[in-house]
């Protein structure tokens, strides 16, 4: 399974950045493999308008099924849940290490 997470930056430690649509990049976790990679979203940091439809079509591009942030808009959150994504959200100024650990602790709601 894949997990993507908000981050401000490319590695565990990096805080979680609160926002989905302009967050700096996602972080994935690929729990099958056992591996991490980087989504880079600076391009949507700017944009007038579409910032959140963009970063769900490339996390569900990315084969993402679970999104961790800290606030994920409507329009964001219909795109991922048509695309078969779910949506984890209650992280805030904490790493993504930590962010993770509440995952797998039942500590996250998952909004619909």
């Amino acid at each position: 399974m894949k997990i993507a997470i908000t981050a401000s930056g490319n590695g565990w430690e990096e805080q979680v950045d609160e926002r989905f649509g302009r967050a700096r990049g996602f972080f994935v976790i690929d729990t099958d493999a056992g591996t991490t990679s980087y989504i880079d979203n600076d391009a949507n940091a700017d944009v007038a308008h579409g910032a959140g439809t963009s970063a769900a079509s490339a996390v569900i591009n990315a084969g993402v099924e679970i999104v961790i942030s800290g606030d994920v808009g409507p329009k964001a959150a219909r795109v991922l849940e048509a695309g078969g994504v779910k949506i984890m959200t209650g992280v805030k100024d904490i790493s993504i290490r930590e962010a993770y650990d509440a995952y797998e602790s039942g500590e996250l709601k998952e909004i619909h």
